[in-house]
């Protein structure tokens, strides 16, 4: 099966190892290369095939339709599973921007309305919302970026801990909602409600604010079949959506993936039907047929990399 696992470049740099991505570190650029590894209950699971080459395509694709909007990080994608970007000090704040009340996460809108919670800090929710209701207008909820587990933060909380200066986070702000609208605008065209997503932002020497890592990939952002949105609501159904969760859920009912030291191998069946999934959703959201590359991955990126050899 042609899939690519890990990378182990010794000339591009120092590496970082992600979730998902290799990530290799040079003076003033980075270059991220996007795995087929899938990941939950912080470990991997499983690796689906083409995953890497539907986050970087998908992820091209939003850079060229955001950036009129703001400037990224992109230099090159010089291979596939590749983009190569400028190095930015990292804000160190995920921004999550949500059109709709969803999520069974601790971090979500939806499970901290059922707990009670109306005062998000920065907006005030009505009474008798339903379960993936549309917002009045998209929303900000920013979690921290570098601590063990994420935790919601509000405007306040931002300015007071000192993540940003008041000047940055109000730019970094309006950027990350016109993004959204975009997203939404875009994805519509597409037959996709953009449901909710992430940003990332850095920031140049010369403190320019640069989107980086990945923009409204199914990694990144939750997207919904608009043609059948509001029937299913209607009949109390959940919104048809890209569910990469299933293969997660397996795992939860086959083992303990906390505390198990060795994981049963994932289905082939599920495998193949996720990496189908990761092809269908990449098809609809840029509109071009997914273009299935052949060969070893690894030798095909190591020479699509040779130009950023440090010794050469």
């Amino acid at each position: 099966m042609n899939i690519l696992e890990k990378t182990n470049f010794k000339n591009l740099g120092e590496k970082y190892t992600g979730k998902v991505r290799d990530v290799y570190i040079q003076k003033d650029k980075i270059i991220m290369v996007s795995t087929d590894r899938y990941s939950a209950f912080d470990r991997n699971l499983a690796l689906i095939p083409y995953k890497g080459q539907v986050l970087t395509q998908t992820s091209k694709f939003w850079f060229e339709q955001t950036r009129d909007i703001v400037s990224n990080h992109v230099i090159d994608f010089p291979d596939p599973n590749v983009v190569v970007g400028k190095k930015c000090a990292v804000l160190p704040v995920e921004m999550v921007v949500r059109g709709y009340i969803t999520g069974v996460t601790s971090t979500s809108l939806w499970v901290n309305y059922q707990k009670g919670q109306r005062d998000f800090g920065d907006f005030v929710l009505p009474e008798g919302m339903k379960k993936n209701q549309k917002l009045d207008k998209p929303v900000i909820t920013p979690t921290t970026k570098h601590e063990m587990h994420d935790r919601n933060l509000t405007s306040k909380m931002v300015i007071e801990e000192k993540f940003m200066e008041p000047a940055i986070w109000q730019k970094v702000c309006q950027i990350a909602l016109k993004l959204f609208e975009r997203g939404q605008e875009v994805a519509l065209k597409r037959g996709l409600i953009l449901v909710d997503t992430k940003y990332e932002f850095g920031l140049t020497p010369e403190r320019e604010i640069m989107l980086i890592d990945e923009i409204h990939t199914p990694d990144s952002s939750r997207y919904w079949q608009a043609s059948s949105y509001q029937k299913r609501i209607d009949e109390g159904l959940e919104p048809e959506n890209f569910d990469k969760e299933f293969l997660r859920l397996w795992f939860r009912d086959n083992c303990d993936p906390y505390k198990n030291e060795k994981l049963p191998e994932a289905p082939f069946n599920m495998v193949m039907e996720l990496s189908s999934r990761y092809v269908r959703i990449c098809e609809q959201i840029t509109g071009e047929p997914f273009k299935i590359e052949i060969g070893d991955i690894e030798k095909r990126i190591e020479n699509n990399l040779k130009k950023y050899n440090l010794n050469e």
